[in-house]
């Protein structure tokens, strides 16, 4: 017989034993289960031969459990009534018009926001919640059905699918850019750099955007920032200069609220994933959205050097 991973007899003759024990009837039970008195009868002494014990008195009327009977049925029951609720909770799940999307402040605000709209016109019936978090192991954020990540794609106990590539460039205000003129990256370290402090280790700094000229960022004049919003509004007040995620920050470009330093930028290492437990399956809801967003994030995909948003 090959060996079981939990020890446990046949499931079949649990689930008999269980219907057998709450009915107080092998008769019963077989009208419970669909099949006949002697399909019942032989799993329960096929379990009991296994077990080594008798889990019933037979009785001229009926049944009645034994004392080992009684144990097993106190923690069967109780066991299938767990794993019951975890059932219904997961076929409501699946039925829930319900969605929460996790997303950082600027990610949200910057290029989802802008877009959900169209979403919304096409599935007015599904109602969206939103996890706001800059800090990605924030338990709203987890927790949400759906999140929208930043990285290399591997994250563990996740099913990943691709949102799109970026490019990151430094920008400034109009003011700032109509005094100052640059040519080189390394001319960029005499000014004010606005630096993100960001929780996320996969977030691409200055240090990691001047490495990839071979510049020194060692000596650089950095102001600090927790919020990236924040930082675009600082740049956007000519405070000094902010990489820019195109992403985040065309449309603010085209605006005329931020102006694109020179044509200096780098390819991001990472790229923007969605991402949901795959341990829980996604709603219908959930996967309608999911698809959506990765049509709109196909369209937004574009080659290097491009403008568009």
């Amino acid at each position: 017989m090959a060996r079981r991973y939990y020890q446990l007899p046949s499931l079949t003759g649990l689930n008999t034993f269980d219907a057998c024990a709450r009915q107080g009837s092998f008769t019963a039970a077989a009208a419970e289960l669909g099949v006949t008195l002697g399909a019942v009868s032989r799993q329960v002494k096929a379990l009991e031969t296994e077990l080594d014990c008798a889990l019933f008195q037979r009785l001229h009327r009926g049944v009645e459990l034994t004392a080992e009977g009684i144990d097993l049925f106190q923690v069967l029951s109780s066991s299938f009534q767990q794993i019951g609720r975890l059932c219904q909770e997961f076929r409501s799940r699946s039925q829930s018009l319900d969605v929460t999307i996790a997303a950082t402040t600027a990610f949200a605000s910057l290029w989802l926001m802008p877009r959900l709209g169209g979403f919304w016109q096409q599935h007015r019936d599904i109602n969206l919640n939103h996890a706001i978090s800059d800090n990605p192991g924030d338990s709203g954020f987890v927790n949400a059905d759906i999140r929208i990540r930043y990285g290399d794609g591997n994250w563990r106990g996740e099913q990943v699918v691709k949102l799109f590539d970026d490019r990151i460039y430094p920008v400034c205000g109009p003011g700032f850019a109509a005094d100052h003129e640059w040519l080189q990256p390394r001319e960029l370290l005499q000014f004010p750099l606005l630096q993100l402090d960001s929780v996320d280790p996969a977030w691409t700094g200055w240090d990691a955007w001047m490495a990839e000229w071979d510049c020194d960022s060692s000596q650089a004049n950095f102001r600090r920032f927790n919020n990236y919003v924040v930082a675009l509004q600082a740049a956007e007040e000519n405070q000094g200069i902010v990489l820019g995620w195109h992403s985040q920050v065309g449309a603010l470009i085209q605006s005329g609220k931020l102006v694109r330093i020179s044509e200096m930028e780098i390819l991001a290492p990472g790229s923007f994933y969605l991402t949901w437990d795959e341990t829980r399956p996604l709603s219908e809801a959930a996967q309608r959205l999911r698809d959506w967003l990765v049509a709109v994030g196909q369209e937004f995909t574009e080659p290097r050097g491009g403008v568009s948003v």
